[in-house]
């Protein structure tokens, strides 16, 4: 359903291959039976899950390439700058690249109604409904695009839910993948959470306006993120004064341009 100017999704529903990979209750997440801590059955019943996603991802990945529209999934912790950087990206970049947003959240519909007023099209996803999961699934991506005009849409970021653990875990068919770290969270956290930054294919050193009142050492910072992948580019932004932009929109840009051609 359309709400204030942006899609809804709120009742959708996992694939019943699609079991929740989380095992806090030692329960399936159909309220099935205990599963083991130890031993194979829950590995094969998360990598079923994996699995499942895969296959979707690569079913979107398709469904892109066939409507020529490059796909962005950013993610990071929660208040790292996230919904503010998407604003001012697409200030920038809107309206000669066309684009389009999914807001993934547990709960409430704040950054939707926030990103709404860019004037692009936005599909909210709330998880708490079905358990709060704390990432966006190939198949919820898949069920969310059926709103969009696709005709009219050379970017589709997909804003996925404030976690820097699970989303890694997911491919959704995105073309890549940018992480955005800020500075209020310590330097060391590409070393505690090095699959994030592992897959990712870029990082965003947010809120560095705030360097000088933090006892915060971004070198340090830099290197943890290079140890976990080396080579990989980092932007140091603040998306409250939009320093740093420049080079992050043309990182952008180049990336979209070597898929779309134009």
């Amino acid at each position: 359903m359309l709400t204030t100017g942006y899609q809804t999704i709120k009742n959708y529903h996992h694939h019943e291959n699609h079991k929740s990979h989380h095992t806090h209750d030692r329960k399936t997440a159909a309220g099935g039976p205990e599963i083991e801590s130890r031993g194979t059955r829950k590995i094969k019943v998360v990598r079923r899950v994996l699995d499942a996603n895969d296959i979707m991802a690569r079913k979107n990945r398709d469904f892109f390439k066939d409507q020529n529209v490059f796909v962005l999934n950013m993610m990071s912790s929660p208040g790292s700058g996230k919904t503010t950087t998407l604003e001012k990206t697409l200030a920038h970049i809107m309206p000669d690249i066309k684009s389009a947003v999914v807001v993934g959240d547990i709960c409430t519909t704040n950054d939707a109604d926030r990103l709404s007023k860019t004037g692009v099209p936005v599909v909210q996803i709330n998880t708490d409904e079905f358990g709060g999961d704390c990432h966006l699934a190939a198949h919820v991506i898949e069920k969310s695009l059926q709103g969009l005009d696709f005709e009219n849409i050379d970017l589709l970021i997909v804003e996925n839910i404030g976690n820097l653990v699970c989303p890694a875990e997911f491919d959704i068919g995105e073309d890549a993948r940018v992480v955005v770290l800020s500075v209020t969270e310590g330097e060391d956290k590409p070393a505690k959470y090095p699959l994030m930054f592992r897959v990712c294919d870029a990082v965003l050193l947010n809120k560095t306006d705030l360097l000088p009142y933090l006892d915060y050492d971004r070198e340090a910072a830099i290197k943890y993120i290079q140890q976990v992948h080396p080579g990989m580019p980092v932007f140091e932004i603040s998306a409250r004064t939009e320093d740093g932009f420049e080079e992050w929109l043309d990182w952008l840009k180049e990336s979209i341009t070597a898929k779309l051609g134009r």
